[in-house]
């Protein structure tokens, strides 16, 4: 069986900031990492290699320096790496990313199974990995927090509200990836990553997968983004001391003087 993972290099969310005046994100000096649920994403294709020895493939779109997280892919097991890096796919939205990564799992052939995070930590739009199922016209299972497989069977379970539900599939399908509560990051070993630079590795073009240019970047992009701004900075909180009655007290007093609620 072969395996695709979608994974995506993203800013930590912890240390990106906007400018104010221009609404944009600041990147300078901002570290990049694997998109977290990417990451959980890829360590559940592995644990199907692992148990069953299928082949598992990433691919990512992106800069240069998208690079390194396909790498980190292979250093903890995957077989081969695909970065799509072109000029071309500067300023994509979900829907021409969704085109484009289409269109380089088409390439490699025969495909059984495609994983991709729940959604990027940088979008947080979740439009991606089902973007791929339809552009590939695969059947989809979203919000998976564990896969296996059963001979031609492949078993999700998948969250809903209060609990979860176990779907069945027949291959091809694409199933989108969240985290469970105990789930841990695996990181490779130097020796890993030594041993990973030898795995195939592949940058493609735009031409190198037949996309038409009229689909991609931001001339193929059906949503543009206005502008990115930080939530206004919220006013000194009050702080109250004395009994719970006191308080509730205090709190109705302000929500009246404030017309929350009418006498």
């Amino acid at each position: 069986m072969n395996i695709v993972v979608c994974v995506k290099q993203v800013p930590d969310s912890t240390e990106v900031k906007i400018n104010p005046e221009t609404g944009h994100l600041i990147r300078a000096g901002v570290p990049s990492i694997i998109n977290p649920y990417d990451h959980f994403a890829l360590q559940a294709a592995l644990e199907l290699k692992k148990k069953h020895d299928f082949k598992v493939t990433l691919v990512s779109m992106g800069p240069p320096q998208a690079k390194s997280v396909v790498q980190l892919g292979m250093a903890l097991g995957a077989d081969e790496g695909i970065l799509l890096s072109d000029m071309a796919f500067a300023g994509s939205d979900t829907w021409s990313t969704s085109y484009a990564l289409a269109r380089a799992i088409r390439k490699l052939g025969k495909i059984d199974l495609v994983l991709a995070g729940m959604q990027a930590i940088d979008g947080d739009t979740a439009q991606t990995g089902p973007g791929v199922a339809q552009q590939l016209g695969m059947p989809q299972v979203t919000f998976c927090e564990h896969v296996d497989v059963d001979g031609r069977r492949i078993i999700a379970r998948k969250l809903i509200d209060g609990g979860y539900e176990i779907v069945e599939a027949r291959p091809p399908v694409l199933l989108t990836m969240i985290m469970h509560k105990d789930y841990v990051p695996r990181y490779p070993s130097f020796l890993a990553v030594n041993a990973s630079l030898k795995k195939p590795f592949h940058v493609w073009s735009a031409a190198d997968i037949g996309a038409e240019p009229q689909f991609l970047g931001l001339k193929g992009s059906p949503t543009q983004v206005d502008k990115i701004y930080p939530p206004p900075q919220r006013e000194k909180a009050a702080m109250f001391t004395g009994s719970g009655q006191e308080g509730m007290a205090k709190i109705l007093q302000i929500m009246k003087a404030e017309h929350f609620i009418e006498e």
